[in-house]
């Protein structure tokens, strides 16, 4: 069993939409058709759901810590809780305990935007099926989508057109501060001082600086289609009156 929470384990390397990687894949998308059966639960039965989602996902990312600290691997290059997923499992958690929408507008654009690319390629590495990683990262990740599609469908949250401009001046902000902070201490949060060094959709792009230009077009991009449901409604809405 240990093994399984090994630094340096020796099994099956995770395999990028492999069986397992499929399975977590389908998991997580009849998770968040099952919540939908919450809609008409009483208020105290919601907030039951909202504190275990919270827990959940503070507990992961704390054992998450414990874990690279046990096996001397917390560094301040890589464990500070800058990147952009990290910051909203920790908000995520108070979006959902006190039901904040500030935190939810971030939560939506870009938490299922960012939250999706990891699922989708997540930075697994040698940890395949069923070492703890696998299970810390689809969890972690896994979890923000479901708590703020759980917020859109459950709790009646929805984002309009004043939070996808405030999402998206927010995040540039964000990123001019951290860029700075990777200077200082040599890290490389945001991935806006260079590349990945496994494999991530920044891979097709070109090289650094340019690639920043790109990842702007592609995050206004998916903030607009995660936004498109909520054009198309209130289109209807308006045609409707």
């Amino acid at each position: 069993m240990s093994q399984y929470f090994s630094y340096d384990y020796t099994g099956n390397p995770f395999i990028l939409f492999g069986i397992w990687h499929l399975v977590a894949l389908a998991l997580i998308v009849i998770i968040n058709f099952a919540m939908l059966g919450f809609r008409k639960s009483s208020e105290k039965t919601r907030e039951i759901i909202r504190w275990t989602m919270a827990m959940i996902l503070w507990i992961d990312e704390i054992t998450w810590h414990l874990w690279n600290l046990y096996w001397g691997h917390w560094t301040i290059q890589t464990m500070l809780p800058l990147h952009i997923c990290s910051v909203l499992v920790w908000l995520a958690g108070f979006m959902l305990v006190f039901k904040n929408f500030r935190i939810y507008e971030f939560a939506y654009f870009i938490g299922i935007g960012g939250a999706m690319q990891a699922l989708l390629t997540p930075d697994a590495g040698i940890y395949g099926f069923p070492h703890y990683r696998v299970f810390q990262t689809f969890l972690s990740h896994g979890l923000l989508i479901t708590s703020t599609i759980y917020m859109t469908t459950v709790e009646g949250f929805r984002p309009n057109w004043k939070s996808f401009w405030r999402v998206l001046m927010g995040v540039n902000i964000y990123a001019a501060i951290i860029f700075p902070v990777n200077r200082l201490l040599g890290t490389n949060y945001l991935f806006i001082n260079g590349k990945p060094a496994t494999a991530s959709i920044l891979d097709a792009l070109p090289a650094w600086p340019y690639y920043i230009i790109y990842m702007e077009l592609i995050g206004l991009i998916v903030f607009l289609l995660l936004y498109l449901p909520f054009i198309i409604k209130d289109f209807k809405k308006k045609r409707t009156l």
